[in-house]
């Protein structure tokens, strides 16, 4: 039997991810443009959990089924894990991805390139409900120039560590064995197998 999902994102890169993984498990997962949705939540939680709540509950209100959010980000650590939460903002900032790397090669002139993702998962059953979050951590390091067109956002600039691959060169198999989405994504499978 499949179970229906909302997923608060029109992201086609983040809802590629999640059908890919998910589907398998019997999920069916409609992003608000399926549903004709047209909502923009503001993100002004002051960490990943609050910015995921605030999308999961938002979109909760307006659908008879679960909602997933997540949140997730970027993170530099010489550069106090920047960009951080901010990153698609960061970039919209820059006038687009491309833009915001040469900004990030900038800022990292002489320092430590180690980075990693980050994502932490709401699960809404909802409105009432309490909110289930579920985090993943990929660790890696910035390169020196974008490398390939896999993936999105800052894919191309990120090599991975534990897949010993640049995210811009690597498979959506490969990259959804360790992405930080993925990780997360395992532990809401876990609760779903035992719940």
């Amino acid at each position: 039997m499949n179970r229906q999902i909302c997923l608060a994102t029109n992201n086609k890169g983040k809802l590629r991810e999640y059908r890919e993984i998910l589907a398998p498990m019997g999920f069916v997962i409609y992003s608000p443009k399926d549903l004709n949705i047209d909502l923009d939540v503001e993100e002004n939680g002051k960490d990943y959990r609050e910015n995921s709540y605030l999308k999961a509950l938002a979109f909760s209100k307006l659908v008879p089924f679960p909602v997933l959010a997540d949140d997730s980000g970027l993170e530099i650590l010489a550069l106090n894990n920047f960009p951080g939460l901010h990153s698609s903002r960061f970039a919209d900032s820059c006038g687009g991805y491309p833009q915001a790397y040469e900004e990030i090669f900038s800022r990292l002139k002489g320092k430590d390139r180690s980075a990693r993702f980050r994502c932490c998962i709401c699960f809404l059953e909802n409105t009432t409900a309490k909110p289930l979050y579920f985090e993943g951590l990929c660790p890696g390091y910035i390169l020196e120039k974008p490398s390939g067109d896999h993936g999105f956002g800052y894919d191309p600039i990120f090599h991975s560590e534990e897949a010993d691959i640049d995210f811009g060169l690597a498979d959506e198999e490969t990259k959804n064995k360790y992405s930080h989405r993925f990780k997360a994504i395992q532990k809401l499978k876990l609760y779903f197998a035992i719940g």
